[in-house]
């Protein structure tokens, strides 16, 4: 009986961390990041400022409060060889007290994390990979073990554009090392957790795998955000094992298509989107990167400070696609200084739910003469009121009238009715769907099934 009993308890606890994953992020995260508006610069002050905002939208499901990177920085606008670290005894990065005082007091961001759950919502931080070298340069030793920092660096790997951390060894000193950090993060209620220079540029499997065994460990649910990308698809499977979201493309900033690999424009997002959609799931959802959307200032992290460079027409289009596709929603702007457009966008209850509870999301195939000009996506909602929706996006710079075969779209030649989600307008029955699209505009169709 006791060994039944033995048995039945041991199936029970490895069961656990398999239903905890199984169940962590089921729809696509939505909330605000702090890098587009404050790249490094963030504080206490205006992070609680944003998140009042954040609040007021949390019944359209925003929920994530997420403190980026630099929030260790004695200086965040020193230069990269005279930024001073703060660490902890065992070599841990914490808050800068100054910047957050919140934190003077020793228990690092918890008061913070407390006072955004009282708000409702849910705590996030970013870090870069790897251990700091001030701690390896001292020798620190690693909480809860037998190790020091040198014991856990790889000091022949260094993040190519941010040298502030050595890599882990894939060892136990490396294991202790992210099991005593996770530890921290879960003990100041941190849930959710973007880690930089790991999915790409290059992609570490290893230290995915160390982070996310300590994250299990912990017993926190912290969802587990892998930056930057692209990510390859030849890790979707290993990606998806271990984290909720992994970056599918290099960061995306306010313009439809720039120069060079770094910043990417939205208009790259159609074919990444489209490459992994078949890996959208509950607990899974590829990361086309946030939206740059209202103000971005005072110190965004990338260009000067300035009003979002993406048209009106252009910033439904990347709603419409990163909910058509189930790509995360993070709000990249200056809440504070919240405008009346980027209020109606991220209000707009039907493509938010669109985001949340769609379902076999594809790229409609379109001949190709076609595909030069305008890209397609198909979705269903489920439920007793099961919908289906179409997006229609115009790639060109010019205005685009186009006639489409509703056999192409939807596999049946028969007339179809349907809401126009943008125009907020009924449209009678027609044998074929006729769009009238502005340069980089999209129409959202809702039909009845």
């Amino acid at each position: 009986m006791l060994a039944r009993l033995s048995a039945t308890l041991l199936f029970a606890a490895l069961a656990i961390p398999a239903l905890h994953a199984a169940t962590l992020a089921p729809t696509p995260p939505m909330g605000w990041n702090s890098w587009d508006a404050y790249g490094f610069t963030i504080n206490e002050k205006d992070f609680k400022a944003n998140v009042r905002v954040l609040r007021g939208l949390r019944k359209y499901g925003w929920n994530y409060a997420v403190i980026d990177e630099g929030w260790y920085f004695k200086d965040p606008l020193a230069q990269p060889n005279a930024r001073v670290y703060n660490l902890d005894a065992d070599g841990r990065l914490i808050p800068d007290p100054a910047r957050y005082p919140s934190a003077a007091a020793g228990d690092g961001f918890k008061p913070l994390a407390d006072w955004v759950h009282a708000q409702g919502l849910k705590f996030g931080i970013h870090i870069l990979r790897g251990i700091p070298k001030e701690s390896v340069r001292k020798n620190l030793p690693i909480a809860n073990g037998a190790y020091h920092a040198e014991d856990a660096a790889d000091t022949s790997d260094v993040c190519p554009w941010d040298n502030g951390n050595y890599g882990v060894r894939d060892d136990a000193a490396g294991q202790a090392y992210y099991d005593s950090i996770i530890e921290l993060y879960a003990k100041w209620g941190v849930d959710f957790l973007k880690v930089d220079c790991i999915s790409s540029h290059p992609y570490k499997a290893d230290e995915i795998r160390m982070i996310a065994k300590a994250i299990r460990k912990s017993g926190r649910p912290i969802v587990l955000s892998l930056s930057p990308g692209p990510t390859s698809l030849s890790h979707a499977e290993e990606v998806g094992e271990y984290s909720q979201m992994w970056r599918i493309a290099n960061d995306i900033w306010d313009g439809w298509t720039f120069r060079g690999p770094f910043p990417k424009g939205l208009l790259s997002a159609f074919d990444n989107l489209a490459k992994w959609s078949q890996y959208a799931k509950p607990g899974n959802w590829p990361n086309a990167d946030m939206l740059p959307w209202g103000s971005l200032r005072p110190h965004p992290g990338w260009g000067p400070p300035r009003q979002s460079r993406l048209t009106q027409d252009e910033q439904r289009t990347q709603f419409t696609l990163w909910s058509i596709a189930r790509s995360p929603l993070i709000l990249g702007a200056n809440l504070t200084q919240l405008d009346g457009f980027t209020r109606s966008l991220i209000t707009n209850r039907e493509v938010i739910a669109l985001s949340q509870n769609g379902a076999g999301s594809h790229e409609v195939p379109l001949a190709s003469d076609q595909a030069a000009q305008l890209r397609v996506w198909s979705a269903e909602t489920g439920g007793s009121q099961a919908k289906r929706y179409i997006a229609v996006f115009n790639l060109t710079d010019a205005p685009l009238q186009k006639d489409l075969d509703w056999k192409v779209l939807l596999g049946s030649q028969a007339s179809h009715a349907y809401y126009d989600v943008w125009n907020r307008k009924q449209v009678a029955s027609a044998q074929a769907l006729h769009v009238d699209l502005p340069p980089h505009g999209c129409a959202l169709l809702r039909l009845a099934r």
